[in-house]
């Protein structure tokens, strides 16, 4: 099967951004690049930081709520849709429900080549990438860096700790070809 959409998972500050971009220069066909910090970005302010939307804990942890879900559920049926259509398209997400979240893409997806790709990166590498952005709540990307990936399944794993994001996105477009 034809592979239709490239489902980068990670923790906060992985490389998955950067190696989705990457992706699109490297691939032969146009790819399109879809973000949940895009989804997120998008919410109306009464969802940003709220008990029914998404809310980002002190300590770093991420609690979403259920209109949060609703909507969600709504921009991955409609990334599905896109593929459908006969877009690629390559997704930037952060499974906080580890195999549940993996779960919920596989239905959306379901009849749709996909590539399952773990980003996994040093806690420590993640916490310094954190703390160099400043845009997220410190203690995210130490927290997430592991948890993501507990109870899901990969048909390629690569580790940014200490691999540029180009050769990353080399190594996925290998295993496309």
């Amino acid at each position: 099967m034809t592979i239709q959409v490239i489902v980068l998972n990670g923790g906060s500050s992985s490389g998955k951004t950067t190696i989705a971009r990457s992706l699109q220069t490297v691939l032969p066909d146009p790819w399109l690049f879809f973000s949940v910090d895009t989804m997120v970005e998008a919410l109306p302010p009464a969802l940003r930081d709220s008990d029914a939307g998404v809310s980002f804990a002190p300590d770093g942890s991420v609690v979403v709520g259920p209109e949060f879900k609703i909507i969600d559920g709504a921009w991955t049926a409609g990334i599905a849709a896109m593929a459908r259509a006969g877009a690629r398209v390559v997704v930037d997400d952060v499974f906080i429900g580890g195999p549940d979240s993996q779960e919920r893409w596989r239905q959306a997806l379901a009849g749709l080549g996909v590539l399952w790709v773990g980003v996994r990166c040093d806690p420590a590498v993640a916490a310094a990438r954190e703390a160099a952005r400043g845009d997220r709540p410190a203690g995210m990307a130490a927290s997430q860096a592991t948890t993501v990936h507990e109870g899901v399944s990969y048909d390629l794993e690569i580790d940014t700790s200490q691999t540029d994001p180009l050769d990353c996105a080399r190594a996925v477009a290998a295993h496309l070809a």
